[in-house]
């Protein structure tokens, strides 16, 4: 036993000079075995653990004693179970990129087959542009030289056709880049013009500093309904006598009647015979709208005076002979309750009140108002030379029942007009119709849009006659609920 042991210290002290395996020539003890066992423990969680292990050999010259030798070898190659994580990993990657491949494809293909459809859509448009029918033939070359209808493709009266006439008044028409025909062509029924006297000269402007020599009553407006009516009233060999008819500027209501505001800006008892002057290329075609006794003859045009203009003059045969220009009467004076309704009070803005509105009690400022009234004549809008009492305003004299918004009704400013509001409106209403004369309020709010469209919808809806506008195709298109705001909620 002891020749065996130091044989075999004496073989593992030679292996470690070779740094090789750890070997031995001679059997293992059962001490050893046990040492090995721990040194194996030892070892399990090193790096070596993970890919190697102790293991026995047989060298050639241990055949003979049956020993066997132990030796430090290389573990067979294993999976680990990372390596199986990483593999899951990468197919779920390659998935995901086969899916995001295939929904492009797909979402190129969508593409190109609505691009075909689109293309057959345009080619097919083509093919009826390039190869109409025999229907799309005639009314594409309709009225043409050469192809059916010819000289049939127009009308005498065509100037407005197709136009409807709806119940707005172009405010300021003259500053319009095309005034009179802008306003017909969407369809208004009313037009102004502010009208100063200069040297025998009536010309049209809103203030002296836009005067023009060639801006004149005659050329923007006098002239052009001129033309424009005989057209409208053609005289053919079927209707000798054309101007006999009498149709209006609207071709779709020949008997709609336009109104010629003129707003007198210079001193009114001057102006009044020039203006009587001016319209006689209207008045001797048969065109003005004019008094016969108690009855009103309608003709295409009705000629209204405001601004300046005398009430006393408009009123007076001797200096309106024809009885051709009427009158803007003075709404706030209108005012007409229901029974024991008392008149809402209104911020007079530090203007005088007239007619019915003058208080009793003050005779003195009431004597004072009717000699300013009477002696001026350029107060204003309804003041110059008005009568005493409204009901001096008739058919008779007077066509518009105006005033100020502003002045009479007030700010909105909760952004809804009042009760109180409600009231002085409907009042002004039922006192004008009663008189046959139409409402129409100027100096509306024109900012934000929604209360602006807010106020013309309450006013139409109130029965307002004429809505006084400066935007003419956003009145014309009537879609003004399309804008709501807090100021209509």
């Amino acid at each position: 036993m002891g020749r065996r042991l130091g044989q075999g210290v004496a073989n593992r002290d030679s292996s470690e000079e070779g740094k090789g395996d750890l070997q031995s020539s001679e059997p293992l003890l059962d001490d050893d075995h046990h040492h090995l066992d721990n040194l194996d423990n030892d070892h399990s969680h090193s790096p070596c653990a993970k890919g190697t292990r102790w293991t026995q050999i047989q060298p050639d010259d241990s055949k003979a004693s049956g020993y066997g030798a132990l030796a430090l070898v290389s573990a067979p190659h294993r999976p680990r179970r990372t390596m199986n994580c990483h593999d899951d990993y990468d197919k779920e990657k390659d998935m995901r990129r086969v899916r995001r491949r295939l929904c492009a494809r797909l979402g190129v293909g969508m593409l190109i087959f609505l691009g075909i459809i689109q293309l057959f859509s345009v080619l097919s448009g083509l093919i009826i542009v390039f190869t109409p029918d025999g229907v799309h033939r005639i009314i594409e070359k309709w009225g043409q030289i050469g192809h059916s209808g010819q000289g049939l493709s127009s009308w005498p009266t065509d100037f407005s056709r197709g136009i409807l006439p709806i119940p707005l008044h172009s405010h300021n028409d003259y500053w319009r880049r095309v005034p009179l025909y802008s306003a017909v062509e969407v369809g208004c029924i009313s037009v102004e013009a502010d009208v100063w006297l200069f040297d025998e000269q009536l010309y049209v402007g809103h203030s002296l500093a836009s005067l023009t020599p060639n801006r004149t009553l005659a050329s923007l407006y006098v002239d052009p309904l001129v033309r424009i009516l005989e057209n409208q009233n053609p005289a053919t060999r079927f209707h000798p006598q054309g101007n006999s008819t009498h149709h209006g500027v609207f071709d779709t209501d020949p008997e709609q009647s336009l109104t010629l505001l003129i707003d007198f800006k210079t001193s009114g008892t001057v102006l009044f015979p020039h203006i009587v002057s001016a319209l006689e290329p209207l008045r001797s075609r048969g065109y003005l709208s004019h008094r016969n006794g108690s009855a009103i003859v309608s003709r295409p045009i009705i000629v209204v005076g405001t601004g300046n203009t005398p009430f006393n003059l408009v009123d007076s045969a001797g200096s309106n002979p024809h009885h051709d220009i009427f009158f803007d009467a003075p709404l706030e004076v209108m005012w007409e309750g229901l029974p024991n309704e008392k008149q809402p009070p209104v911020q007079k803005s530090g203007s005088l009140v007239y007619g019915a509105d003058i208080d009793a009690s003050m005779p003195e400022l009431a004597a004072t108002d009717k000699e300013k009234r009477i002696a001026s004549d350029d107060m204003g809008q309804g003041k110059s030379g008005a009568p005493d009492s409204p009901e001096a305003y008739t058919i008779s004299n007077s066509f518009y029942a105006s005033v100020s918004f502003t002045q009479a009704i007030g700010h909105v400013l909760s952004g809804k007009l009042s009760e109180s509001q409600m009231g002085l409106i409907r009042g002004h209403i039922r006192g004008a119709h009663r008189r046959g004369l139409k409402v129409r309020y100027w100096e509306l709010p024109f900012w934000p849009i929604g209360l602006r469209n807010y106020v013309w919808e309450v006013l139409v809806n109130e029965g307002v006659d004429i809505l006084n506008v400066d935007d003419l195709k956003a009145a014309a298109r009537r879609d003004w609920t399309t804008r709501k705001g807090w100021w209509s909620s």
